[in-house]
């Protein structure tokens, strides 16, 4: 509250020296008219002194005179017109009543602004308070059920008849077959295909508790988005928590990071949402299902997180690996085996450290896992390979890049 009472003082002040401005016209100065009477006046001394001199006829001098006592008369009349001074056609009344008009809409367009746009009566909240109340409200949100019951139904799809057909039996044999794991993925796909999103993440659900402990991140996360596409973009607590699991699988998940990042923006904190977005986007690939609508939003949620960030342009190289550049070769090459063995140590132990600290790509832990085959540390080779197999799990060309590196450092086959 103190600030929008500053910020009225502030305004009330202006429109204030605005409306004297206008009052007193420009400060210290006379009209055109007054300046042009002094001027004149001015010239009739001036010729009176030129004829007293006999610079000037007796008959040139009053031509002169009754030449400029006209335009004396002309100015004169000009200046009783307009007033003190308010400047040409503007008449003293006109003055004050735009002087007045003009603090009325300064004044009271501010506050009809602020009446519209702004939140009355709402105390000032502080940083701590913003995110304290953000927290509440992530914890407080509705359920999937909660919001899927606030929806208007949506139309089922048209489908041909023989594929309704198929559909019922595929899901009778389902329900006569609980261990059908295989009944159970046709199933989610046929649903979702079909556009009945709820009963396609019931099923998945049912597919989640039949594998148990051999549930992935993928399966996890294709629960959650589908939980998310039923309630139409929000990120309910179920679904949050099926991110939860994808992500305790495999930190690196894509989608699931997507959908965290929502999830955050929904509840009040654009800054983790920017975090976790530039992170996917910047990683890519340019081709991958969450880069689209990461680019469409990525400004408006830097904005909000109050973040001044342009977003890489599509078809962009990705940033380069970090190495020695030419002056590091250009010093290896005067250091002794010694000297060049413990730099290459050095920056080895730096790569390690920002992987463990930021994590990085899968081609940054092949380069760690084969700088340690290099320098014989096997155990270290071994660790950043089992490292790299827990961050990549279920990505297949990831793992793949991973696993020749190992090989040649020795510790896979």
């Amino acid at each position: 509250m103190l600030f929008w009472i500053i910020s009225g003082a502030l305004a009330t002040a202006v429109a204030a020296l605005l409306a004297l401005a206008m009052l007193r016209g420009r400060a210290g100065a006379a009209s055109p008219a007054a300046y042009d009477l002094q001027v004149y006046r001015d010239q009739l001394a001036e010729v009176d002194r030129e004829r007293a001199r006999g610079a000037i006829a007796d008959a040139d001098a009053e031509r002169i005179r009754a030449e400029i006592s006209r335009r004396i008369l002309a100015a004169d009349a000009q200046l009783e017109s307009t007033g003190t001074g308010t400047g040409p056609g503007q008449p003293a009344a006109a003055g004050r009543a735009a002087a007045v008009l003009g603090a009325v809409v300064l004044i009271g367009g501010s506050a009809g602004l602020y009446l519209v746009l702004g939140t009355p009566g709402k105390p000032d909240m502080g940083l701590q308070q913003r995110l304290a109340n953000a927290e509440v409200a992530r914890e407080s949100r509705p359920s999937q059920a909660e919001v899927e019951g606030d929806l208007p139904a949506s139309p089922p799809r048209d489908v041909a008849p023989e594929f309704a057909e198929l559909m019922e039996k595929l899901r009778a044999a389902v329900a006569n077959r609980p261990g059908d794991v295989r009944g159970l993925r046709l199933l989610v796909r046929n649903e979702a295909n079909m556009g009945n999103f709820r009963a396609a993440y019931k099923a998945q659900e049912k597919l989640l508790s039949m594998l148990g402990d051999r549930a992935g991140a993928e399966e996890y996360a294709d629960y959650a988005e589908l939980m998310i596409i039923a309630a139409r973009g929000y990120v309910s607590p179920e679904a949050e928590k099926a991110l939860m699991a994808a992500l305790r699988r495999d930190p690196r998940h894509g989608a699931a990071r997507y959908y965290m990042g929502l999830m955050a923006a929904q509840t009040g904190r654009p800054d983790r949402t920017f975090k976790v977005w530039r992170a996917l986007l910047e990683e890519g690939p340019g081709d991958a299902p969450w880069i689209a609508p990461i680019r469409e939003q990525i400004g408006q949620v830097a904005r909000r997180a109050g973040v001044n960030y342009t977003a890489p342009q599509p078809g962009e190289a990705a940033p380069a690996l970090r190495g020695p550049n030419a002056e590091d070769r250009q010093a290896a090459a005067d250091m002794s085996a010694e000297e060049r063995q413990q730099m290459i140590r050095s920056m080895v132990t730096g790569l390690s450290e920002r992987l463990a600290d930021e994590g990085g790509t899968a081609a940054e832990w092949a380069r760690l896992i084969g700088a340690y085959g290099v320098l014989g540390e096997t155990e270290r080779a071994q660790q950043a390979w089992s490292d790299a197999k827990q961050a990549f799990a279920g990505q297949p060309q990831a793992l793949e890049q991973l696993r020749a590196a190992a090989v040649r450092a020795g510790v896979s086959e």
